[in-house]
């Protein structure tokens, strides 16, 4: 879980310390950092955040250029798309750069009169949290910027309206005023805030895009989507069926996941060896967590691990687990006692409690013996690699952690073993 935003002064010490500063001028005058963190028309000659590293320092002032050309202030032959995929790469490839976007993202979209310029730069930044996160030393920082900017959209029509106005004062001559763009179709900054703001959550925790592939144009056309049109995967459940309702209304469980069951079935999951122990080819699961968001499975899949490992991912990255939080003292304390751990069921909401028993039947397909013979999965090692999917502990003590981590098991456990799921079989 992430910290309380840091307050405004404490973010100004946090830039006083790791900000870069830029002078300017034949007398090399310092900028402020109030200047510093403020839109720029022009290149940058070195990087915003202080660092000896030579490739950061030369590749800091090319991805200014890049953020200045995806927000339209610079021009560029490259689309957009192209624009945001070298940005993105250039983060992901090189760790040193991420928290210097995320700044530069931070100066681009303050006191900026284009409303158009803005919006995009948010947008990048929420694409930028699709694939990596801020270091831990810079999150907080982050987090109160977007923090600010949750309810900001009044503040910053306003904020927009006095910086054209003192402009026009001081300018008494007529200059090439920066288009205004207001009525182009871009969303309000409140709702890329909120966006970024639940993502920056989720990324600090779960880390970014993992694998060896580089990020591709689909995948920045999928997160910079995922803005407007939640994924289904870190939604919450309601969310899910309620975005559900437009493709497959009469579905009474997440599509996702009866079809990523049906999927690893299919393949011969429940006969294959290590199922659900031994991951997918984390590429693969990547490319087929894109189709799956788009209502698609490729006909083309043979490895039963790669459903099998997204559809953990899936249970795993839920808002709120399948058992709710408010129930999950219960669960530990019942871990041993079969009838209390199958009443606790009973109790959950009725999206919640469905999904846990088709997940249980399912389950339950693999605990067969003659299916454990070949798979070496028996029901503890079942109940062992999907506890912590369908369980979350919030401590932060170890011995607590560790200690509920073997009840969790046990309490999964009795429910492969006990719980009647009978009602479920042919459910969709």
């Amino acid at each position: 879980t992430l910290r309380k935003p840091i307050s405004q002064s404490s973010m100004a010490d946090w830039a006083s310390k790791n900000l870069n500063l830029h002078t300017q001028g034949i007398f090399r005058r310092r900028i402020s950092i109030s200047n510093m963190l403020s839109w720029n028309g022009s290149s940058i000659k070195k990087p915003m955040l202080i660092t000896s590293n030579r490739t950061i320092k030369k590749e800091a002032c090319d991805m200014f250029k890049l953020v200045q050309s995806y927000m339209g202030d610079r021009q560029t032959r490259m689309d957009r798309n192209h624009v945001a995929l070298v940005t993105v790469t250039k983060c992901w490839s090189m760790q040193g750069l991420r928290d210097e976007l995320y700044i530069q993202l931070i100066r681009q979209t303050t006191d900026n009169t284009c409303y158009r310029s803005l919006a995009w730069g948010w947008e990048l930044m929420a694409i930028s949290l699709a694939f990596f996160s801020p270091s831990p030393k810079f999150q907080s920082y982050l987090e109160g910027y977007i923090y600010r900017h949750l309810d900001s959209d009044e503040y910053i029509a306003q904020r927009i309206k006095e910086l054209v106005d003192l402009k026009i004062k001081k300018s008494s001559k007529s200059r090439k005023k920066r288009k205004q763009n207001a009525e182009d179709e871009v969303l309000p900054i409140s709702t890329y805030a909120k966006y970024c703001y639940r993502k920056l959550q989720k990324v600090a925790v779960t880390g970014g895009k993992k694998g060896l592939r580089k990020p591709t144009v689909e995948e920045i056309t999928h997160a910079r989507n995922a803005i407007v049109t939640p994924s289904l995967f870190g939604s919450s459940l309601e969310e899910i069926m309620l975005r559900q309702q437009n493709v497959y209304p009469g579905n009474k469980l997440p599509w996702v996941q009866t079809q990523l069951s049906q999927q690893i079935l299919a393949l011969g999951g429940e006969q294959t060896e290590g199922i659900f122990r031994i991951p997918g080819d984390i590429d693969e699961v990547n490319a087929l967590k894109l189709q799956v968001d788009q209502w698609r499975i490729p006909s083309s899949l043979s490895d039963p691990n790669i459903p099998a490992s997204l559809l953990k991912l899936w249970y795993r990255e839920l808002e709120e687990p399948v058992i709710p939080q408010q129930f999950y003292k219960e669960c530990i304390s019942n871990y041993e006692n079969p009838d209390a751990a199958v009443a606790v069921v009973q109790l959950l909401p009725e999206l919640n409690r469905l999904v846990l028993c088709y997940l249980i039947h399912f389950l339950q397909i693999f605990a067969q013996p003659s299916n454990v013979g070949r798979t070496k999965m028996d029901v503890n090692n079942l109940a062992m690699v999907m506890a912590p999917n369908c369980l979350r502990c919030q401590s932060d003590d170890p011995r607590v952690i560790f200690e509920n981590t073997r009840k969790e098991m046990s309490f999964l456990r009795m429910l492969i073993v006990h719980l009647d799921t009978s009602f479920v079989k042919g459910l969709v």
